[in-house]
């Protein structure tokens, strides 16, 4: 823990405080149920390639949008609520499918495909986590946004390497109960997106 007394204490704290900020956002522990239901029909490998995937490109899609993010927006004329509307529909879209069928059933998808989308983005590098990404930047700095993010990749990147343990522990039967009230969760939160995206947009 040595290092932790190398940073000035108000970095530090600030540093604490994106962690815990992106980790809730992203929230990998209640998207357990989701990883699961998204992955049942795979092997033990291919799961974890798609985990590997996953994580990958969340952290590349975060770190990138923490460094570039508002200007790589701007490119392109969209603004911060108008991308929160768009991953919000995204995000329904897919609870929607989580509720009906209990699992995301596009079956063209390869492992590598299926990390990339739906798993990395949006439900874990989604609207939410890159917006709160660009507003970590403008109030902590560029150091301290790049460490949490590392930190929270190597958080999910762990609780997805148990993910098969507590898939034994919940059972097929529970997965299916759980991933099912997520979607709901997840539906809400959507919504959520949508609505302050539309009111800032409309305000």
């Amino acid at each position: 823990m040595k290092w932790l007394v190398m940073f000035p204490q108000d970095v530090l704290a600030e540093f604490i405080k994106a962690v815990i900020t992106l980790f809730i956002i992203v929230d990998p522990l209640g998207n357990i149920p989701i990883f699961i239901g998204l992955t049942e029909n795979l092997g033990k490998e291919e799961r974890r390639r798609v985990f590997r995937v996953a994580v990958i490109v969340a952290s590349a899609l975060l770190v990138v949008f923490a460094v570039i993010g508002r200007e790589l927006l701007s490119v392109f004329g969209i603004s911060v609520y108008s991308f929160m509307v768009a991953g919000g529909i995204l995000l329904l879209v897919i609870a929607v499918k989580l509720v009906v069928y209990g699992g995301w059933e596009e079956k063209v998808l390869s492992p590598e495909s299926m990390g990339a989308v739906p798993i990395a983005c949006p439900l874990l590098a989604g609207p939410g986590a890159i917006t709160t990404t660009i507003v970590i930047i403008q109030t902590s700095g560029v150091l301290v946004t790049l460490l949490a993010v590392i930190t929270v990749s190597i958080i999910i990147w762990i609780i997805l390497r148990f993910v098969e343990p507590i898939n034994r522990f919940l059972g097929k039967t529970g997965s299916a109960v759980v991933a099912r009230v997520m979607a709901i969760f997840i539906a809400a939160i959507a919504v959520g997106y949508i609505v302050d995206g539309i009111s800032h947009l409309t305000g």
